[in-house]
């Protein structure tokens, strides 16, 4: 198998990582942060003139026609800056199920929108009792007329504070925990009913609590079939779990680098410490997690499309194992070697190691993926 980039994606690597080296750093990325969205506006549009809000999308929404290997790269590169634009909720998550599932009408109407820079897209999924089960919805959708009426609650919505456009999963059907019966609505942020409190994470970004108050939506506000909602989450799940891979690995990048910069010009007892052998063979260490992890990635980004659900899973929990593991290694020992300064607000390590601890939480961290894992691998019994 060929893992050689083509001339178009080199291209691509080449703009996105420029992009990020002219326009982030800690200082940057904090005034950023400080923004009303929490994120640079100005930068998103910058976004969108490149092409990368619409690359995952079809010529004939507006889009380009990417894959994900061109998503691979792109979030590699977001990663080495620690960009906080929220490619993966809108683009990635959002964009991805109205890709996935939506109508010819609701592609043509959203899809060209969010390309442009000009509409931002929010998954509204996760439940507090749900931890990491993508099935357990308790948010209610009942039937009304040619309608239907939202009620419940949502946690951890990524870039929901920022979206105009909320995709809410809620049960239309059967139990909680119960894959069948569950159905996607578009709903408007603004609409009556819809309760948004955003808020920081640890890592920078944002999320909202989103509140569904007895909230009407049109019948045409159904994305995808009714009650059939679970195999269309799974599969835009997974592919939002192959970018993480690919953001961890450009995070551990960094990470290593810095790292490495650091032994080479620290000096104790008149010598620079990377010639202790010890902090030597620590760093090889790191660079060994890289590696597998950067191969897993790629694996993951290369599996990300596959339509036969037990094989796509199998790679993703192991790709996301291993992202785990690698990146809770690379961030502890980077944090260790620089002593005190890894611990500021003013270096980058630490922030660094809060993406990484982020992205081992999201959608399942890397002990359930085991268990995922070994669901899908080992025969019952």
């Amino acid at each position: 198998m060929d893992f050689d980039f083509s001339e178009e994606q080199r291209l691509l690597d080449e703009t996105v990582r420029r992009l990020v080296k002219d326009e982030y750093d800690i200082a940057k990325r904090k005034g950023y942060i400080a923004q009303p969205d929490g994120f640079s506006r100005k930068l998103w549009a910058r976004y969108a003139e490149l092409g990368l809000l619409g690359l995952p999308f079809a010529e004939s929404e507006g889009g380009f026609g990417g894959t994900a290997v061109e998503i691979m790269i792109v979030m590699e590169s977001f990663g080495r800056g620690l960009v906080v634009e929220p490619y993966l909720a809108s683009i990635v998550l959002g964009g991805g199920l109205i890709s996935l599932a939506g109508s010819a009408a609701q592609k043509q109407a959203i899809l060209p929108q969010v390309a442009s820079g000009k509409l931002l897209l929010a998954f509204a999924h996760g439940e507090r009792q749900a931890r990491y089960a993508l099935a357990d919805v308790e948010t209610t959708a009942k039937r009304n007329g040619s309608g239907w009426v939202l009620s419940g609650h949502k946690g951890v919505v990524l870039g929901g504070d920022s979206a105009g456009t909320l995709i809410v999963s809620a049960r239309s059907a059967g139990a909680s925990r119960e894959r069948n019966g569950i159905t996607l609505f578009l709903v408007d942020a603004k609409a009556k009913g819809v309760g948004i409190r955003g808020y920081p994470t640890v890592d920078g970004l944002r999320a909202a609590e989103v509140t569904l108050d007895g909230v009407r939506v049109p019948g045409d506000a159904v994305l995808g079939a009714p009650d059939e909602a679970y195999p269309v989450i799974e599969r835009a799940v997974d592919r939002a779990l192959a970018a993480l891979a690919a953001e961890a690995v450009g995070i551990m990048e960094t990470l290593n680098a810095a790292t490495l910069d650091y032994l080479k010009t620290r000096k104790q007892f008149g010598v620079p410490i990377g010639s202790f052998q010890a902090l030597q063979h620590r760093m090889a260490d790191m660079v060994v997690e890289h590696e597998q992890s950067k191969s897993m990635a790629v694996l993951a980004a290369l599996c990300a499309e596959l339509a036969d659900a037990t094989e796509r899973r199998r790679v993703i929990s192991a790709a996301k194992v291993q992202i785990g593991k690698s990146g809770r290694f690379v961030g502890q020992q980077a944090i260790q070697i620089h002593g005190g300064i890894g611990m500021t607000d003013e270096y980058l390590a630490g922030h660094y190691f809060k993406r990484l601890t982020m992205i081992d939480q999201t959608f399942g961290d890397a002990d359930h993926h085991l268990d995922r894992l070994a669901e899908v691998t080992l025969p019952p019994g």
